[in-house]
């Protein structure tokens, strides 16, 4: 996930049948967030500051339990203590 700008549209005839029925919109990404910057789901409780561990792709939606949803990328971990972080 990220966060951006809708600055157009897709129109499509022929799709997947899982996506008939919805919008295509372009997206421009902030600058911020074209960089390595993501946005995650969160469902363990953690705050700003904290370290984190992150799944992606089908292993986010595993593991926050909603294979069916649109999930790429999900913090399914706090990081108590580790070594070289900084």
């Amino acid at each position: 996930m990220l966060i951006g700008k809708v600055i157009g549209s897709v129109v499509s005839t022929r799709k997947n049948e899982h996506l008939v029925g919805n919008k295509f919109m372009i997206v421009e990404p902030l600058k911020s967030f074209r960089e390595n910057r993501i946005v995650a789901i969160d469902n363990v409780g953690a705050g700003i500051g904290e370290y984190v561990l992150v799944a992606g792709g089908s292993a986010a939606r595993i593991g926050c339990g909603a294979e069916n949803s649109p999930i790429d990328a999900a913090i399914v971990g706090i990081i108590d203590d580790a070594t070289g972080l900084e």
